[in-house]
């Protein structure tokens, strides 16, 4: 079973919005955080943001205005809002799971293609 399952990528018109989601499996438990990182080509991953189980919400500098993210903790679902997109904001968005005193889960990627 996949531990993490990714959507809501895709194309996108600059100025649009894009939701996405990421669903852990129910066989998982100890959920402390969620969060999504990017991967643009031939660069670094780059974090984006965090939703911790307190309700803790945490942004990358610069994309806090744009970008929210929330946490269902009972459905071990994530969500990333993003609105204002450009074509700065393609990339890979990849989720990640962390529970207490284990090691991070990964997900697979959502691509997101921002263009005209």
């Amino acid at each position: 079973q996949v531990p993490l399952v990714e959507s809501g990528g895709g194309l996108v018109q600059p100025g649009g919005s894009q939701r996405l989601s990421c669903a852990a499996s129910e066989t998982i438990s100890d959920v402390y955080a969620m969060g999504w990182y990017r991967q643009f080509p031939e660069k670094q991953r780059e974090w984006v943001a965090t939703a911790s189980i307190r309700g803790n919400q945490n942004y990358a500098p610069g994309l806090g205005g744009r970008f929210t993210i929330s946490l269902d903790s009972a459905q071990k679902t994530v969500y990333l809002q993003m609105n204002s997109l450009n074509p700065d904001d393609t990339a890979l968005y990849v989720c990640y799971l962390d529970r207490d005193r284990k090691p991070r889960i990964w997900g697979q990627g959502t691509q997101v293609t921002v263009s005209s």
